[in-house]
This record gives C-alpha cells, structure tokens and sequence, in this order.
C-alpha cells in the first residue's frame, strides 16, 4: 500500500516531520519490525492497522514485566496476612496461659528457689513431741500346733468318738470300714514289748483305740495321750520293737497275734500315734504285700489329720473370741 507522495502524517508536527524510529520491540505480540523504506514508492507495509499515537521517543509497555510486579505484590500481601494471623495467635496463647497462672494461685505460686524464704524465716521445729500412735497391726492367727501340744489349751471334748467320729474312712481310692473301738487309762495295758515302758515312764494319760479293715487286711490305730508334746515324742523315740496290741471285733477278727505285721509309731503336739497292720488270715507280713503297707500309711495319715483337726478348731475359737 502506497501513502501519497509526500508520506504519512506522524504526529503533531505535521507534514515534513520524521517517521518514529520503530526498533525491535518484544511486545506482547512478539518482536515488532521496522517497517521498510521505499524511496521510490514512500512506506510499505503490510495490511494496514491503527497505531498507537505516542509522543515522539515513547515506546511499548512491557506487560510481561507488569503482570510479574503485579503478581509478586499478591504474594507480599498473601504472606503478610498469614504472618500476621500467626503473631495474633501467639499472642492469644500467651495471653490464656497468663491468665490461667494468675487464677491458679497467688503471685509467688511458681517462683524460683532463689526467692524462698531464708533459713531464719522458716520456723523451727516445735519442741511438743511427735505424736505417737497405738500398733494396729492384727496379731497373727493362732497356730493350731499349740492347742494340741498342751493339756491346758487342749481342752476340747477327747475320745474315741471325737478323735475316730468316721464309720468310713476313704484314702484317696481306699475305704476301710471301722470295726470296734477302745479307751483305757491304763495305757500299758493295751501295748507289748517295749512300748509300755516307754508310755509310763513320760506320764501317758490315755490310750484310745480303733481298727479298720479292708479285704482282709486289717489295721488298728492307738494313740497314746500326754500332757505336753516333750512327753509325747520322748514315748515314740524310747520304742524300739514294741507297739500298740492289735483290736479285733465288729466284724473284725483276730489278727497280728502270733504273725510277723508292720508297725508305724510317730507323734504330734502331745499325741503319739501308732499302728499295727496285717492279714486277718494271719499270714505274715511281707515287704511285697503293698495293700498293707498302704493300709497302715492311710490310717496313720487319718489319723495324723484328725489330731490337726482338733488344733485348727480350737484355734479358730479363740481368734474369734
């Protein structure tokens, strides 16, 4: 496109005046060119758009640069608001915190040894004596051993139906049914080889009796009464090949008369227990006949029991008393 022959009209000065000198601008519509001179035909451009007026010497705004200042102010403020909101809330905290000491107590609540009152300012220690109080720690129980080991704590009902009250004594899976039963005074009576000696000579009170049997295995327990348990266990240590005679009668008979049997002796508190035990058959004894030998260990265990018995009710009583 041809503009007359005397160029366009730029700015305000008019004809004659010079074009604008156009350099290569980065605009935002990428690089503008100078527009090429044509002596012969004046400017020549491409299709013709309308231009910006600016002052002679002006140029293009750099919007990149704008956009890029306007965003960083954005962030300036997005950053500001969020420390400030951060500041108000510590100082919310600290506010709370102070708030709750004050509440919690007086001004000198918290503070450091170095504000403690001097040595001079504590009061010294009363001279009234600590008061004391009584031990009520509760005594311990009352040993059953001790009922049974003297005449005069074991003062509960004695005999034969009170010491032997089963008809039945079960053993783990042993029963032996009771026979007769007996009580004498006389204790020498009723023993033979050494063991009456051994009774008289510590004071034996009592010997009271009973026999059990069980398939034709037969077993009589004697228990030998004293007045304290030193009497009792010097009876059982003086004994060497005596014991207890055998009872028969209430369905039981006659037994360990003239046949060799096992006997057993022991003692506890102020009783000594011994026991006797053999084949009604009378046949002897021997080492391999267990159901004997088991016969005579449950009736003394029984009987062991029994004795015990009396100490833990007795004692029971008088820690109830």
């Amino acid at each position: 496109m041809s503009f007359g022959q005397g160029g366009p009209q730029w700015g305000p000065g008019g004809p004659g005046s010079q074009p604008p000198e156009w350099g290569t601008q980065q605009g935002q519509n990428g690089p503008q060119q100078h527009p090429q001179q044509n002596p012969q035909q004046g400017w020549q451009s491409g299709p013709q758009q309308p231009q910006p007026q600016w002052g002679s010497g002006s140029q293009t705004p750099d919007w990149g640069a704008l956009a890029e200042a306007s965003e960083a102010r954005n962030r300036r403020r997005k950053w500001l608001m969020i420390g400030g909101a951060a500041l108000a809330t510590v100082v919310v905290g600290a506010a709370v915190a102070i708030a709750v000491v004050s509440t919690n107590g007086d001004d000198t609540a918290d503070k450091p040894s170095d504000h403690l009152p001097s040595t001079a300012d504590i009061p010294s220690k009363s001279s009234e004596p600590d008061p004391s109080f009584a031990n009520t720690t509760p005594p311990p129980p009352p040993d059953p051993k001790d009922y049974v080991s003297s005449a005069k704590k074991d003062k509960a009902p004695l005999n034969a139906g009170t010491l032997f009250p089963d008809d039945t004594v079960t053993m783990g899976e042993r029963s032996y049914k009771q026979g007769g039963t007996d009580d004498t005074k006389s204790c020498a009576s009723v023993t033979h080889g050494d063991l009456g000696q051994a009774l008289d000579s510590n004071h034996c009170i009592r010997v009271i009796r009973s026999s059990y049997s069980k398939g034709g295995v037969a077993v009589t327990v004697g228990v030998a009464v004293f007045d304290n348990d030193t009497q009792a266990a010097k009876a059982v240590k003086q004994t060497d090949s005596g014991n207890v005679l055998a009872l028969s009668g209430s369905g039981i008979s006659s037994f360990c008369t003239t046949a060799i049997c096992r006997h057993t002796a022991n003692s506890y508190g102020r009783y000594a227990y011994f026991t006797v035990a053999g084949f009604t058959s009378g046949k002897d004894v021997t080492k391999g006949d267990d159901d004997v030998f088991a016969a005579g260990d449950n009736l003394a265990e029984y009987t062991f029991r029994q004795i015990l018995h009396r100490g833990q009710v007795q004692a029971s009583a008088a820690a109830t008393e």
